[in-house]
């Protein structure tokens, strides 16, 4: 949030910079999604459904919330100078929260979050270590975040194959085609979307060392070259499903490739928001991704009904 800090009755100017260095809005698409697959994966696999199922989805789509939580902090801690030139109202820049106060607090998140995993599952576990390999890789040594075109394919893989992956783990085998075909239509999609968290960065990137599609084509290019990776994955749902490899019920999630296309001209425009602190086009994004998951697991329920309505 860009809201300057002040004086609240709530909270105090530290607490308000621990929440900020979270970065709450970026936390709800990763729990909603990993929700969503978890209880599609649920439905799918006809798997027992213990009593207490939702404590265990709940607690499986925190942790990878959690993950991401640490991920956000960790990024600050180790963007500094970018943020003081594009994002100087953020906790560190602004002097509220110290640079190992912020690393500090990642590694807690990211220990806790692994702890968490490690208890529900194997593949869970293993998933959760790998995302979180990724994203700590993106912002410390090698620091994949600097290079152009990898920067998008790092951030994209624990977002959308790894975290789908470990959320149907947690109910299913993550190894079969359908969480691996969901998961791969949300990689391609977010190595094109990601792109839009770059837009407010680009001078600030370039200034940095951090080579971006936005500061090295332009917005324009940019937005043509991310375009095909953010509508085509939505339309060859109907080929997977031609195929075989998808159910006939998700057809529907083709009509996400609309909101594909709003993306793409509102990544033209650059309308920037008063509240959160980037584009428009960076939020329809992350309600893109929402809708896909929640669109995938109502239909999957819908479908997993259907079957057992007609069995009987």
């Amino acid at each position: 949030m860009k809201e300057p800090y002040g004086k609240t009755k709530l909270l105090s100017k530290q607490a308000r910079g621990i929440i900020d260095l979270v970065r709450p809005f970026t936390l709800v698409p990763p729990f909603i999604v990993s929700m969503s697959i978890i209880v599609a994966s649920m439905i799918y696999n006809k798997a027992h459904m213990p009593e207490n199922w939702l404590f265990i989805a709940g607690n499986a789509s925190l942790t990878v919330a959690m993950v991401n939580a640490a991920s956000n902090s960790l990024n600050q801690a180790t963007d500094v100078k970018a943020d003081k030139i594009s994002k100087s109202y953020r906790p560190i820049p602004r002097g509220i929260i110290r640079v190992d106060g912020a690393q500090s607090l990642a590694y807690i998140l990211y220990l806790f979050a692994l702890l968490r995993a490690v208890t529900l599952n194997v593949w869970f576990g293993i998933f959760i270590f790998l995302i979180m390999i990724f994203t700590v890789t993106y912002s410390l040594p090698p620091r994949m975040k600097q290079y152009l075109f990898i920067n998008q394919v790092w951030i994209a893989i624990p977002r959308g194959l790894l975290g789908i992956l470990a959320a149907w783990s947690v109910f299913g085998d993550p190894l079969t085609p359908t969480p691996l075909v969901i998961g791969s239509i949300a990689t391609v999609y977010l190595i094109g979307g990601m792109a839009t968290k770059d837009i407010i960065d680009s001078v600030a990137d370039k200034k940095t060392g951090t080579h971006t599609l936005i500061n090295t084509y332009g917005i324009k290019k940019t937005a043509l070259i991310c375009f095909p990776f953010m509508l085509f994955p939505f339309i060859f749902i109907y080929i997977f499903i031609n195929a075989g490899i998808l159910e006939p019920y998700l057809w529907p999630l083709i009509f996400l490739s609309f909101l594909s296309c709003l993306i793409f001209v509102l990544m033209i425009k650059k309308t920037k928001s008063k509240k959160l602190e980037n584009v428009h086009a960076w939020s329809i994004m992350y309600i893109e991704y929402i809708f896909f998951a929640l669109g995938f697991a109502i239909l999957t329920i819908y479908g997993g009904i259907s079957k057992i309505q007609t069995f009987f």
